[in-house]
């Protein structure tokens, strides 16, 4: 290639990188939930504020980091972040939005004064102020209905603006508040978890993990959102796995099979003869016999179905007495 096509071919590369969008994680507020948005700007540094498009208006928001680049590599063709990023934040911007935090601040204080006032049986969480001043959202948790009419007077005389109360659970309100788990690390929730999953008691189960309520619940003293990550992977190789009670032949020799070990992928088996004899076998010995008795038992109600007798066509007795 000559130098000329050579330059012409590094012009064109470079331009279709500029007019490429970047993905960044952006968080509105200290600790809050991170998500994905897309700008034009290629040189967008950590922490560094930008203005952000939402469907209330422009709000101001602090790069996390770089996000997930595979759009550009046309893995994730089609995909686009709910949010996209406008500019930069101007100094008077970044000034405003300091002093909205501070304001959201004494709002809380406040308010939590008049619920007392008030006598609501009610919790204050959070208070969210738009960027433009057209609403302020108080999140809070109850454990029935509140009538908070005459609060929401109160708010609305003193913060001059529409004034919205969303009730929220107690796992929303550890998300909102953020901590760290029994892990030792940031809880789930308040870090990368965007919806709640359903979480029970059999997944705890299902993983042999201790049926103590202080060893399974986070500190929202509800079942702990990580016993699902796991709980498919458990499901599939306990499948796979011969039943406990079951009877399996090894080395023509009847074994019970009385325990699961799936991390380790073994499982635990006792003679009926003499139940002192308690042996662990690995996959490499179990999984080649389930494979063969789920083949003869294939092989039996295939022979099954075909001794099956048909059914006679006989003509139909008509219905009613006969004459």
């Amino acid at each position: 290639m000559s130098p000329t096509l050579e330059s012409q071919a590094a012009q064109e590369t470079d331009h279709s990188l500029e007019s490429s969008e970047k993905w960044y994680k952006i968080r509105f507020r200290f600790q809050d939930q991170i998500f994905s948005a897309s700008a034009k700007l290629q040189d967008l540094q950590e922490d560094e504020a930008v203005m952000v498009v939402t469907d209330h208006g422009p709000e101001p928001a602090t790069i996390v980091s770089l996000g997930p680049q595979l759009v550009l590599e046309g893995k994730l063709e089609g995909l686009k972040p709910s949010l996209k990023i406008q500019r930069r934040c101007t100094s008077d911007e970044q000034e405003k939005f300091l002093r909205l935090v501070q304001k959201e601040k004494e709002a809380i204080a406040f308010t939590s004064e008049l619920i007392r006032k008030h006598e609501l049986a009610m919790k204050l969480i959070k208070v969210e102020r738009y960027f433009n001043g057209s609403k302020i959202i108080f999140y809070f948790t109850a454990e029935n209905r509140v009538d908070f009419r005459a609060l929401v007077k109160d708010l609305v005389q003193e913060f001059r603006t529409r004034v919205e109360m969303r009730q929220v659970g107690v796992r929303h309100e550890t998300k909102m508040l953020g901590g760290l788990g029994s892990c030792g690390r940031e809880l789930c929730c308040s870090s990368h978890i965007d919806h709640f999953a359903a979480v029970s008691i059999k997944m705890a189960k299902e993983q042999n993990l201790p049926l103590n309520p202080t060893k399974i619940s986070g500190i929202c003293n509800r079942l702990l959102c990580c016993l699902t990550y796991e709980f498919p992977m458990y499901k599939e190789i306990r499948r796979q796995m011969p039943r406990c009670g079951k009877i399996i032949l090894v080395n023509d020799k009847a074994l019970k099979v009385i325990k699961h070990n799936v991390l380790e992928e073994t499982i635990t088996v006792i003679d009926p003869e003499d139940r002192a004899q308690v042996m662990e076998l690995p996959r490499s010995i179990w999984e080649p016999v389930t494979q063969e008795m789920q083949q003869q038992s294939q092989g039996k109600r295939v022979r099954r179905d075909k001794k099956a007798p048909q059914a006679s066509e006989q003509p139909a007795k008509p219905r009613g007495r006969q004459k």
